[in-house]
C-alpha cells in the first residue's frame, strides 16, 4: 500500500498549487488546481449526459479528473507564461491581458511539444510505484486528452476551458477584478459544442460585461 499512500498524498498537495490565471490577475484567493479538477468532472458528467449517450463517459470522467495531475510538479502556467511575453512592468499587464496571445504554427507545435514532454515526465514521477494497470491507465486517458483527437477529448478540452472562463467571471463578481476580453475571446474560438455554446450564451447574461 506504500506507493498508494505516497501518491494520494502527494495528489492531496494540489489543494495547495494555485491556478495561474487568478494569479496573474490579482486575485487574493485563486483557485486551487484541486478546485479546478472537481467543478471540471463535475460539468464534464452533468454536460457529457445531456449529449445523451454520444460519448463514453468513463474516459470522459478519467480525462477530467487526471488532465492536470502534473501540474503538482510543472505548475499551473497561462498562455502569457509562453515565450516570456509578460512585460517586467506590471502596470503594462492589463493592456495584454485583454489580447488573446497568438502563436504562429510552428510556435504552436513547438510549445505543444514542449508542454507534452515536460507535463509527461512530471505525470511519470507522480505514478512511481504504482501498479502498472493503474499507472498505464491514468497516463493513457492523460495523453488521450493533450492529444485531442478523439470525441471524448475534444469535449473534455471545451469542458476544461469553459470551467476557466466561470472562474474568471466570478472573480469578477466577488472580488471585482475587471474580465479581461481574452478570456471569452479564447472560449469563443476553443468551444463549438451546441450544449456548452449556450451555457457560455448564458454565462454572458448572468455575467455582463464591465468596462
Amino acid at each position: 500500500m506504500t506507493p498508494f499512500i505516497r501518491f494520494f498524498t502527494e495528489v492531496g498537495k494540489l489543494r495547495k498549487v494555485p491556478r495561474r490565471g487568478g494569479v496573474l490577475i490579482g486575485s487574493k484567493s485563486p483557485s486551487s488546481i484541486t478546485d479546478h479538477l472537481f467543478r471540471v468532472a463535475l460539468m464534464a458528467l452533468v454536460f457529457g449526459r445531456e449529449k445523451k449517450g454520444n460519448l463514453n463517459m468513463t474516459k470522459v470522467l478519467e480525462m477530467a479528473l487526471v488532465h492536470d495531475l502534473c501540474e503538482l510538479y510543472t505548475g499551473d502556467k497561462s498562455p502569457y507564461d509562453h515565450n516570456s511575453i509578460l512585460p517586467g512592468d506590471k502596470k503594462k499587464w492589463p493592456e495584454l491581458f485583454d489580447r488573446w496571445p497568438r502563436l504562429t504554427t510552428s510556435e504552436k507545435k513547438r510549445k505543444s511539444l514542449q508542454k507534452y514532454k515536460s507535463e509527461g515526465a512530471a505525470l511519470d514521477k507522480l505514478l512511481k510505484g504504482l501498479p502498472p494497470d493503474i499507472k498505464g491507465e491514468i497516463k493513457n486517458s492523460w495523453a488521450e486528452y493533450e492529444k485531442g483527437l478523439t470525441k471524448e477529448a475534444r469535449f473534455m478540452k471545451q469542458i476544461n476551458r469553459l470551467e476557466t472562463l466561470l472562474g474568471a467571471l466570478e472573480y469578477g463578481r466577488e472580488e471585482k477584478i475587471r474580465v479581461y476580453k481574452s478570456w471569452w475571446v479564447g472560449s469563443k474560438e476553443r468551444i463549438d459544442d451546441p450544449t456548452l455554446i449556450k451555457f457560455m450564451d448564458s454565462l454572458a447574461k448572468e455575467f455582463p460585461a464591465k468596462d
